[in-house]
């Protein structure tokens, strides 16, 4: 369960088969591991040892995954950056890292320095870079299961970003488990154009080594280029985030649409309303499920088993609860806090830099609202931050959107708290239009009347140009929240129109 003993199974089993494909660059499985065995020795010549973490800012690249193999395989930890880190959370993230040495494209230079690193910086496509072009050595022969293979920044969206110490096992269940789900085999080829910094793009790449299939790393995700690039490398296993669905759902019909070999996609929390539309248009089938950059594949489903709207049931050497805010247990069909933990060695995190370590076999709260179903079904209703408390009652955002989401000339939505006269909050909705469609706030608040309480009904409503992301796709709703009540937000009670006053 180590990673350099995966690439040389993978080496000897599927030698000759492509692995990876990075713009014109393929590599087999036999290259893969002969190009990990080359950069850990390189990353050697420069200094490196067994333990040591070694930091990169760059976008999806071949010497990202290079060095993340490297690390692995010498017993070094990579720690991949969010290429949005800045100001405070750049100058946190390098010093909670401890890296001495970081990879770094020209462009984010500056902004390194900035942020007060003083370590050995290795610019991308510069001389002083580690190349997979020294004599290969044999890989670390005392790395084990549990050792830490990366640290991933969680990504920051309240607060300062946390590292998530991930061990090299961590990784190989991910590929079991997520495989298990989305039926993998070998000659699948996944496209995944999430960022290699976050769980779910390096995770899809050690999905398809344990599969022995092909991984395809995109660039950042387009919604206009998106079907196109789909095809071109092409892929039968796709991955999407956040807004991704809702994006592509709202784009006009075009040939594009089935022009490609896809036939299902990673796509966790995917509001139901969604799931046979997309299928219907797009020839994907949505498979959702449950993992954080701190678990695994908690919640999940099999083929031919599968349910619109639900994250699934609990995964083999795992075990879920749900409880109140004070930790006790609630009865089925009732929402509450998610807790988590696993009997596998190394399926979970280690823990967090510069906290305790996890205790193995501890209970890990999730920070996500579910409701588990009286057969042993999950649905997700939100995440517990984005609850919003309106007239003593906790109202889903998520529950929110996907109501306002239902109406025809809605794109995208994300719905928030703002704060009250009255104390507690407000709802507020900012709202993207879609192409050639108008939507008249008044209206949009009718059209919710009939399936929201009345309390849950948004009183602001903006429509805005585009709602703000972060590079995996989440609605940035710190943002939204800090920008709140705008000169031309529309207010329900303004016009007389909020029932219950």
């Amino acid at each position: 369960m180590t990673i350099p003993a995966l690439l040389l199974d993978r080496a000897d089993r599927r030698g000759d088969h492509t692995a990876l494909r990075v713009g014109d660059v393929r590599v087999t499985y036999r290259e893969l591991a002969d190009r990990a065995a080359a950069m850990a020795a390189s990353l050697a010549r420069r200094g490196v040892r067994r333990g040591d973490p070694v930091a990169a800012m760059t976008t999806n690249r071949i010497e990202l995954i290079d060095l993340i193999l490297g690390c692995a395989w010498l017993g070094a930890v990579a720690v991949p950056l969010n290429t949005a880190f800045r100001g405070d959370a750049l100058s946190h993230v390098l010093a909670a890292s401890g890296a001495r040495r970081l990879l770094v494209e020209p462009e984010y230079v500056a902004r390194v320095e900035g942020a007060g690193f003083r370590g050995e910086r290795w610019i991308v496509g510069s001389g002083s870079a580690p190349q997979p072009d020294s004599a290969p050595v044999p890989p670390e022969a005392v790395i084990s299961a549990l050792d830490p293979a990366a640290v991933l920044f969680t990504s920051g969206t309240t607060g300062l970003p946390k590292g998530v110490l991930c061990p090299h096992a961590q990784f190989l269940w991910w590929g079991r488990g997520v495989g298990a789900s989305l039926d993998l085999d070998a000659d699948d080829v996944l496209y995944n154009g999430l960022p290699l910094f976050h769980t779910n793009a390096i995770n899809a790449f050690f999905q398809a080594v344990v599969a022995g299939g092909t991984f395809v790393l995109g660039q950042h995700f387009s919604v206009h280029e998106y079907w196109r690039r789909v095809a071109d490398v092409d892929a039968t296993v796709v991955y999407l985030l956040g807004a991704m669905v809702a994006m592509l759902a709202g784009r006009p019909p075009t040939t594009a649409d089935r022009a490609h070999r896809a036939t299902r996609a990673l796509s966790p929390a995917t509001p139901e309303r969604l799931w046979r539309p997309f299928r219907d248009r797009f020839g994907i089938e949505l498979i959702d499920g449950f993992g954080t950059t701190e678990t695994n594949l908690v919640l999940g489903t099999l083929p031919g088993d599968r349910r619109a709207g639900y994250l699934g049931t609990i995964m083999p050497g795992y075990a879920a609860l749900v409880v109140d805010p004070a930790g006790h247990p609630v009865p089925d069909g009732t929402p509450g806090e998610l807790l988590v933990r696993t009997g596998l060695d190394g399926a979970f995190a280690l823990g967090y830099l510069g906290d305790a370590p996890h205790a193995p076999g501890a209970w890990l709260a999730t920070g996500d609202r579910v409701i588990r179903e009286h057969d042993g079904w999950f649905r997700f209703v939100d995440r517990i931050k984005d609850v919003i408390r309106r007239r003593g009652e906790n109202i889903s955002s998520a529950e929110v959107e996907d109501v306002l989401a239902q109406h025809p000339g809605v794109a995208q939505v994300a719905v928030f708290p703002v704060p009250s006269a009255l104390a507690e909050d407000e709802v507020m909705a900012a709202v993207v239009v879609r192409p050639g469609h108008h939507v008249d706030p008044a209206e949009l608040r009718r059209f919710a009347e009939p399936h929201l309480a009345y309390f849950a009904l948004p009183r602001y409503i903006d429509v805005v140009d585009a709602l703000p992301l972060t590079e995996t796709g989440k609605v940035r709703k710190a943002e939204l929240r800090e920008r709140g009540v705008g000169a031309h937000t529309w207010d329900a009670d303004a016009v007389g129109t909020a029932p219950g006053r």
